[in-house]
């Protein structure tokens, strides 16, 4: 396999082939973000990438799951995606479930047709990076979507049959908006109907630009406690009207949560005021990330 700097996947995706079909991120403009930031994108030829898929298949006797990566592979033309498709599913006959990364704006310039073509094809799953439901903190982190366009985004997703996991990350607003974004965060989960939604807490590492900001004094980290609030009010809202399969189970939360929405909202909600009145029950800061 053939690859170009850092790769980076999701916690669920662990135990898949990683399969790099662009290099870099479409948009790599987020404040908060450290990743992608040696790279300049590019979307690799499909004949590269069937080359890698050809090597995985000579070297693995069995590959059930495959991330393609970088950033947003989604935004490949339709006819090059899907040639990469037929084939992992003409030679990845085992195979279960085919995933990448996404961009809401990215699936609303295709057409409902070109989605369903993709998961006949063989794609099951997109990853979507909301982050927030607040166009203010969209727009403070410089997210390039808006709070409209990533629900429709998601929505379409889902109604052309393609799975999508949507992540969002406390503590991004700071002290200023934390309880805009708890709100706007649990309604937009409550209206976007996502099959999965998962919750990361901001970590701070270089070179992403937010960290420039936090060391000059120009954005300021929630505590634990407030990390712990702020997910307690969003769950409040948090209540799409299909059950959502949620996970607060990173490396980087304080506190580790999973169920379903909304039918374990307040299970989850009393697990995170236990752990505010009984600091012991965090994760120490040493072990975040590690």
């Amino acid at each position: 396999m053939r690859y170009v700097g850092d790769i980076y996947r999701p916690p669920s995706e662990a135990y898949s082939l990683l399969v790099q079909v662009t290099i870099g991120c479409s948009h790599n403009k987020c404040t908060f973000c450290n990743m992608y930031k040696d790279k300049q994108f590019k979307v690799r030829s499909a004949d590269e990438v069937i080359e890698d898929l050809a090597w995985a298949r000579s070297h693995y006797a069995r590959v059930e799951r495959i991330f393609l990566c970088d950033g947003d592979a989604l935004c490949l033309a339709n006819s090059k995606l899907m040639r990469i498709l037929d084939y992992i599913r003409e030679n990845f006959p085992e195979c279960e479930r085919v995933t990448t990364y996404g961009r809401a704006a990215i699936a609303l310039k295709k057409t409902d047709e070109e989605l369903r073509e993709l998961r006949k094809h063989g794609l099951t799953m997109v990853y979507i990076g909301a982050e927030s439901g607040s166009d203010k903190v969209l727009e403070m982190v410089n997210k390039g979507e808006t709070r409209q366009q990533l629900i429709d985004g998601v929505k379409k997703l889902e109604a052309a049959g393609l799975k999508t996991s949507v992540t969002f990350i406390s503590g991004l607003a700071g002290p200023e908006l934390w309880e805009e974004h708890a709100v706007e965060t649990g309604t937009m989960i409550a209206e976007m109907n996502a099959s999965y939604v998962s919750l990361l807490t901001l970590m701070l590492q270089p070179p992403a630009p937010m960290l420039e900001d936090y060391k000059a004094g120009r954005f300021t980290l929630l505590t634990p406690e407030e990390v712990l609030a702020e997910t307690c009010l969003m769950l409040k809202y948090a209540r799409p009207s299909k059950p959502c399969v949620f996970r607060s189970n990173h490396a980087s939360n304080y506190v580790s949560l999973r169920g379903n929405l909304p039918m374990d909202n307040e299970s989850m909600i009393a697990s995170l005021k236990r752990c505010m009145e009984d600091r012991g029950l965090l994760k120490d800061e040493r072990f975040r990330m590690l």
